[in-house]
This record gives structure tokens, sequence and C-alpha cells, in this order.
């Protein structure tokens, strides 16, 4: 009897463990179904993991940026770059105030140097202020190198922050003229959240200019891209021992919003888009979007 009863008790234990076992099971993958998601590359991820997956591809390939965007432009990012600087054509003009500066995700400094070295070169500007932020500090390295080996080393006018674009918790509303954001974009996680802030930090009148791999618009073209692009972690591994990274890269490509589409979110965050609105770039590998904080 006493045996009967204990069997019976320890049965009844053992449906309550496991019915107990089974509604845990049940709220993690409810809790974990109720976490945003976003894509990293073609992989879908949470968005909590994703900021740290982007750095851990940019700390790979901080020191071989350059090298990077010529693989993947054939060179001509740096032409797509110039032009991108001089369609801004942003500088102090004479008898105006000098212009504040902030180029977003540019750790390599590129854009920044090329932007005072038009104003200075087309405006005889050499007040205007920079500042380049960067998520990832060894981008970030990258662009203090740079500026402590070139013209200018030790120049007060340039500071370098480690921070989020879609925050700038450093930066404060309405205090920049300029804001500029080249191939980077489309690494944040989420992207209309960096143009909400875009917004936030501009002064009136104040300009965002993007510079971003987007989608070709002639079919001939668009074909031989899509191929090329199967061979670039190919090269990524040979050049710079990372297949991966490189293969993020070429996915992350894909996945940004189209050009009409990628307007649309920089008129969402509030800014005037004057037509057409952006300008393709060799067939729209790259495309450039400028808006106006009115």
């Amino acid at each position: 009897m006493l045996r009967t009863a204990t069997t019976r008790l320890t049965v009844r234990r053992s449906a309550g463990s496991a019915i107990n076992a089974s509604v845990a099971n049940f709220s993690t993958r409810a809790s974990v179904q109720q976490q945003k998601t976003t894509h990293f590359g073609s992989k879908t991820v949470l968005e909590s993991d994703k900021e740290k997956l982007v750095g851990q591809v940019f700390s790979s390939v901080a020191s071989k940026y350059d090298i990077m965007n010529d693989v993947m432009s054939v060179g001509v990012h740096r032409l797509w770059k110039d032009h991108f600087i001089r369609k801004l054509d942003a500088g102090a003009r004479p008898g105006s105030r000098p212009l504040d500066f902030l180029d977003v995700a540019g750790g390599s400094g590129d854009i920044a140097f090329g932007l005072l070295d038009h104003a200075k070169a087309r405006f005889n500007d050499t007040k205007s202020t920079m500042t380049v932020v960067d998520i990832n500090p060894d981008m970030l390295a990258e662009g203090v190198k740079r500026c402590a080996n070139n013209h200018y080393k030790s120049d007060p006018r340039i500071q370098f922050l480690v921070q989020n674009g879609e925050v700038l918790d450093k930066i404060e509303d309405n205090s920049k003229d300029v804001y500029t954001v080249s191939f980077g974009i489309r690494n944040f996680t989420n992207i209309q959240a960096g143009l909400n802030t875009a917004y936030r930090v501009l002064r009136p009148g104040g300009v965002i200019g993007v510079l971003e791999f987007s989608k070709v618009d002639n079919p001939l073209v668009n074909t031989v891209y899509q191929e090329w692009s199967k061979f670039l972690p190919i090269f990524g591994q040979a050049i710079a021992n990372d297949y991966d990274s490189y293969q993020y890269l070429v996915e992350s490509i894909q996945k940004f919003p189209k050009q009409e589409d990628f307007k649309g979110m920089i008129q969402k965050a509030g800014f005037y888009v004057p037509d057409p609105g952006y300008e393709n770039l060799t067939f729209g590998i790259a495309a450039i979007h400028i808006g106006i904080k009115l």
C-alpha cells in the first residue's frame, strides 16, 4: 500500500516536472520570438547581437580598409568619394561663419580630410570644424593614425569620437551644418533610427549627404556585377586572410534598400529631398542621397 502510494507520488512529481519544463521552454521560445530581429548579411540575427557582429567585421578589416574598398569597387570608390565631396560643395563662403562638419562611420578619415581640403581649396576656409565618429574603435584608430601622419596633424579643429551613429549621445541637438556617411549606413542595426538622429543633430538648413552601395539599374551590368560579387570573398581571403568579413560585406550591399526606398526613409526622418532625390554612380553600383533640414 505504501509502495503504491509512493509510486503514484513519484509519477505525479515527474509529470509535474515535465509540464514545468515544457512551460519554461515555451516561455523561452516566446521570449526569443518577441525580441526584434534584423539581417546580418544573409543571416537573421537578434538586433541586440548585430552591433557586436558588425564590430567584429570592421575590427578585422580596419587595417585593410582601403584595400577592401579597392577590391569591392575596382578602385572606383576613390572617384565616387571625390564626386561626393564636390557635390556637397560644403565650405565657409567668404563672409559667412565656419561650418561644423560631422562624418559618421568615418573612422578611416577619407571623407573628413577630403571635405576640409575642399573647403580650403575652394573657399579658403581654414576655420570649419570636423567631428569624426565611428562605433568601432579599431576603425577610428585608423583615422587617428592617418591624421597624425598627414597635414592635419595636431589640428585642433578635428575631433575623433567613438559613437553609435544611431544615437550620437555626445552630439548636441541642432549643432552641425553638414552630416556625411560614406559606405557605413548599411551596417546600422536600425537605419531609420540613424537618419532620425541625423535630423536631430543638424541645424535648420543643415545638409545630410549619404554615399552608399546601391542597386544597379542596368540588367546587363547587374548580371556582370552580381557575378563579380561572388569572387569578392575569395579575394578577401587571398588579400586579407578573411573570407567571412568580405562575404558579409557583399551580403550587406544586397540587403540595403533600393534607391527610391532609401529616399523615402530620408524623407520619413523629416528631411526635404530635392528632385530627383539621388544620383546613381556607375549604373547604380553606388548612389548619393542628399537631404536638407528645413
